[in-house]
């Protein structure tokens, strides 16, 4: 986790904004406009956690660490969880390693979607702000948060970004978390479910490396299934791993760049959607 994954020590740019933890609580805005549209920028975990040389009992020393982090994130978790559900608004954790096509995939979604549901884009990247450019150039809102050294989004840089969107009742809200299988699996963002994406061009074992991503997991989709015929991937195999870590996780396979599947993921959001305006939101 983050005391020993080199996360932390720059700042993390929100829109463009460069945001320290001692500027998280100042007014900002949130009309969603140009000048907020940049990217945020925190210095994930700097007042919690340092990575000097570690004293010598480094395993207590960790675990008290993690549990400090940890239950401040569960807090602000919980306040964001607040907001969702306070104004029916169903958001979903979308999580992968680097490349898996997340955001083609939203691409695509938003296309699919677009005019039938309100919805916005949280952007997490180290740096760039290529992945909100790409979102934006579909016509709807997105944050890009850049973390700088950090590896994962947390509830904080969630709750920050969110002051500085228009959100209205009833929306639905994407999280592009930074690409990477360890660490987001650790910290709730307040969203209603963690939705995992494999890409076929990875291996089948995945899930029983980083298991604990795929147990936190809701749903499985596993994309670039057009590259199938070209690739020695065992399909099957991958979907009996992730059910041996996570028995209730769903899978969906599917395509953004061909289309196939699209409908099973759509129709997936659409109900969790429903529920989530209906007030029916999960526990």
């Amino acid at each position: 986790m983050c005391t020993t994954c080199g996360c932390g020590g720059d700042d993390t740019l929100i829109n463009g904004i460069a945001v320290s933890r001692r500027n998280l609580n100042r007014p900002s805005n949130r009309n969603g406009d140009a000048s907020s549209a940049g990217r945020l920028l925190f210095r994930p975990h700097q007042q919690h956690h340092h990575h000097d040389p570690a004293p010598a009992d480094t395993t207590t020393r960790r675990i008290q660490v993690e549990q400090n982090i940890l239950a401040k994130n569960d807090a602000l978790a919980a306040d964001n969880r607040a907001l969702f559900t306070g104004h029916n608004i169903l958001a979903l954790n979308l999580v992968s390693s680097p490349g898996s096509g997340k955001t083609t995939l939203l691409v695509r979604t938003i296309e699919a979607l677009k005019g039938q549901v309100a919805m916005a884009v949280i952007e997490g990247d180290q740096q760039t702000d290529n992945d909100a450019e790409r979102i934006r150039a579909t016509g709807v809102q997105a944050i890009q948060i850049n973390t700088g050294k950090g590896c994962h989004l947390d509830a904080e840089m969630v709750g920050h970004a969110l002051k500085q969107m228009a959100l209205p009742d009833g929306a639905l809200l994407f999280i592009e978390n930074v690409g990477n299988l360890v660490c987001p699996a650790a910290f709730d963002l307040g969203e209603a479910a963690k939705v995992v994406v494999l890409s076929v061009t990875e291996g089948e074992d995945k899930p029983l490396k980083y298991p604990d991503m795929f147990r936190a997991a809701r749903l499985l989709l596993l994309n670039k299934c057009d590259l199938l015929p070209h690739l020695s991937f065992d399909i099957e195999l991958a979907e009996s791993h992730a059910r041996r870590v996570n028995p209730d996780i769903e899978i969906i396979r599917l395509s953004a760049t061909s289309g196939e599947g699209m409908q099973a993921w759509l129709d997936w959001l659409t109900a969790g959607y429903r529920n989530a305006v209906a007030g029916k939101h999960p526990a």
